[in-house]
């Protein structure tokens, strides 16, 4: 593979996974934290309405959980090119 190649499959690679993962952070946050909230509101979690949850804490967690699974893919895409 020649050398522009590569970098192109990484980079489109990479943005492949921006984009997805910042489309599951999308629903998680703006769906379950807005749009969704009175469904969700019948749950409890931690003795909260599990709607404000999601809005208020929950859509944390699940930007670091996604956070970590950015890290896992890209060092998982830098051992694919060679790059550790």
């Amino acid at each position: 593979m020649e050398k522009q190649d590569w970098r192109k499959a990484y980079w489109k690679a990479n943005v492949k996974y921006v984009l997805i993962l910042l489309a599951i952070w999308f629903v998680v946050s703006y769906g379950m934290g807005i749009l969704f909230v009175e469904p969700l509101n019948q749950f409890k979690m931690g003795g909260f309405p599990f709607g404000f949850w999601m809005a208020q804490q929950g859509s944390m967690y699940v930007f670091v959980i996604l956070i970590l699974i950015y890290v896992k893919l890209i060092n998982r895409l830098d051992k694919k090119h060679n790059l550790k």
